[in-house]
This record gives structure tokens, sequence and C-alpha cells, in this order.
């Protein structure tokens, strides 16, 4: 058995394939190139799993960032693609996390993997999408990803003009949803410094952040049930055959 094969067995993860950075640390180590390695694992009849840019697999923690969609526009084909070593190169400094959640949320298609899974799609991605909020007896609105991102930003920049100033909404505004919102709850979200004024030091409440992480965890739940009875009813392999009931 070869060195590589040893390191390929070695690596192996709980379901009996090798992830798709162990695949990478296995080039590394061998300073041969991650096709080889794929190319060994496939001799092997051993699958990759756990695709980095989230192309395969169920690798979680992925993140939207601005500044990954920046560094992979210029990089897209006119398919809205980008091939798999160059979004992987747009990860220094950032991390693959920003770069595999930003090519989710813009449905940005992978092409040509490294470890030679495959090449391009020979059909276009569909996707689902779900949108998840909190409203009251009334119907307001009262949370959402919309009042997630506002106080993720307050927290970030430590006052509400700034955070809705970032996020592109007047400060009247901003405040008066974080009101509707302790008034329903009858709970506080926000303390300010006192002294007052929009910009003011503000912080989170602990329940503010409870109300964040569980909204976060509603969310990914729902995701993921949605995404795995979309495959169910959507991405059935089209190459079963229908069989007639030859007795009618």
């Amino acid at each position: 058995m070869s060195e590589m094969e040893e390191l390929i067995k070695k690596y192996l993860n709980e379901k009996g394939k090798l992830d798709c950075s162990d695949g990478f640390k296995i080039a590394t180590k061998l300073k041969c190139s991650t096709l080889e390695v794929g190319e060994c694992a496939k001799a092997m009849d051993i699958r990759i799993d756990s695709c980095e840019l989230g192309q395969f697999g169920k690798l979680e923690g992925g993140i939207y960032d601005e500044e990954a969609e920046n560094r992979l526009k210029p990089l897209l084909d006119e398919k809205n693609r980008v091939t798999c070593k160059a979004a992987r190169a747009q990860a220094a400094g950032i991390g693959l996390k920003k770069i595999r959640g930003t090519l989710k949320e813009k449905n940005y298609d992978v092409t040509f993997c490294e470890l030679g899974c495959f090449k391009e799609k020979l059909r276009p991605r569909l996707y689902v999408k779900t949108k998840t909020w909190i409203e009251n007896a009334e119907g307001e609105l009262l949370f959402g990803k919309g009042k997630t991102e506002i106080l993720e930003l307050i927290e970030q920049e430590g006052s509400i003009s700034k955070a809705s100033e970032k996020i592109g909404m007047n400060y009247k505004k901003a405040w008066t949803h974080i009101k509707i919102l302790q008034r329903n709850i009858n709970d506080t979200m926000v303390q300010t410094k006192q002294g007052g004024g929009e910009d003011a030091g503000t912080t989170l409440t602990p329940v503010a952040r409870e109300f964040m992480e569980n909204y976060r965890r509603l969310q990914a739940d729902i995701e993921n049930y949605a995404n795995e009875r979309f495959k169910e009813l959507f991405l059935k392999p089209r190459n079963k055959k229908e069989f007639k009931d030859e007795s009618i």
C-alpha cells in the first residue's frame, strides 16, 4: 500500500469517506496535487465528502460576507460560475466559511473541483429558500432576519444611529422596530448610556442575545428540514424508470 493510500485510509471519516479538507491536507503533506489525491481515492472506491465550498455534503457554518462577494464577483463567468481553485484562493484572510456562505447566498456555482469530483454541473442547480419571522396577533413583524441584523450591528457599532446608517435605515425607524419588539415581549433589548441621544453608547441585553441565538437556531432547523424535503420531492434521480401495470 502506498503512502497516499495509507493517509487516505487514516483520514476517513465515520462514514468511510474522505472529507474535502483532509484531501487537501494529504496533498500538502505529500507535496502533490489535490487531483492526484482525488484520483487515488476514486481508485480505492472512496468518495469525497463535505466540500469546503458547499457543493456536496453537509458542511455547516457558512456565512455570507460582503468582502467575499466582492472578491468572487470579478471571477464569475457569464453563467455566474467560478472555478474551485479561484474560489478557494479568495479565502485568504477571511476564511473558507465566508466564501462557502457567500457562494450559497448568491447562488454562485462552482466548476472544476480540485479533487476531481466534478468539472461542470450537467443540469442547473435548484434551490429552496425559506424566510422565517415572528409576529404578534395583529400581524406586526416582531423578529426576523432584519431585526437580527440590526441588533448584530448595534452590538458591533455600540450605537443605534451607526447601526441604522450601516443598514440603510433612519434612526427613528430602527428605534421604533426595537420599541415594538420590547413592548410585545415586555422586556428590554438594548441599554443606552445615560445622557441619551442618537450617538449614545448602546449595548444589547442578555434577553436580546438569547432572542438572536434562538432565532438563528429556529431558522437553521427550518432550513435543514426544507433542504432535505426539497431534495426528496424535487431532486430525485431522473434516471428512475416508471413502470406501467401490464395487467390493465
